[in-house]
């Protein structure tokens, strides 16, 4: 993600890692409040916040799990331009007739913005791959979804008793086609242009 100095946060993102119960409860005493008090004055409530902080979490274990996320700013910040980010998105799927945001926040620190413009973009690209792969045929999706899981293209040929050619040369093909369907989606060129 860039040259800089590893946050004193990063226990959290750690936490999540390694479900480190203690400082997940930590998160949710110290930085979920924050989030809650937001989407609250934003149009939501307590429900819709919780359901939020957890998709929230879910998309920073899982770039820290996949991208080896490392913060270089304070988790308080980072967690809960996340969470804005979703509920705002959120408000724009479900709410087309326009919504007034009451913004308290005023400035935001670069390496904040900047790790949260990075989730962001991650999370797309994981949806977009993930929504086109669930498209494709069941054979390539089949052979994909184990050759993502299982490293060893023998045993990948094995767990579908094919010849391990012909594993490989229908993994790449698929690719092909996955590639191909994901460069031509629109939302790909969204991701692009970010």
């Amino acid at each position: 993600m860039g040259d800089y100095e590893v946050h004193t946060d990063q226990k959290y993102v750690q936490a999540l890692l390694e479900n480190d119960n203690r400082l997940i409860a930590e998160i949710y005493t110290r930085f979920a409040p924050k989030v809650v008090g937001y989407i609250q004055k934003n149009n939501g409530n307590e429900s819709a916040a919780r359901d939020i902080i957890q998709e929230a979490l879910i998309t920073i274990y899982d770039q820290a799990k996949t991208k080896g996320l490392t913060l270089s700013c304070p988790f308080d910040a980072y967690f809960f331009l996340i969470c804005k980010r979703k509920w705002l998105n959120f408000l724009k799927k479900n709410k087309p007739t326009g919504v007034t945001i009451n913004e308290e926040v005023t400035s935001i620190d670069t390496n904040v913005q900047q790790q949260a413009d990075e989730t962001a973009l991650y999370e797309g690209r994981a949806s977009l791959f993930n929504q086109m792969l669930e498209q494709m045929g069941d054979a390539c999706k089949k052979l994909l979804k184990l050759s993502f899981s299982i490293k060893s293209m023998e045993e990948v040929a094995k767990k579908l008793t094919v010849s391990y050619a012909y594993a490989r040369k229908k993994k790449s093909l698929c690719i092909g086609k996955l590639t191909k369907m994901v460069q031509e989606s629109a939302q790909y060129q969204t991701l692009k242009n970010l």
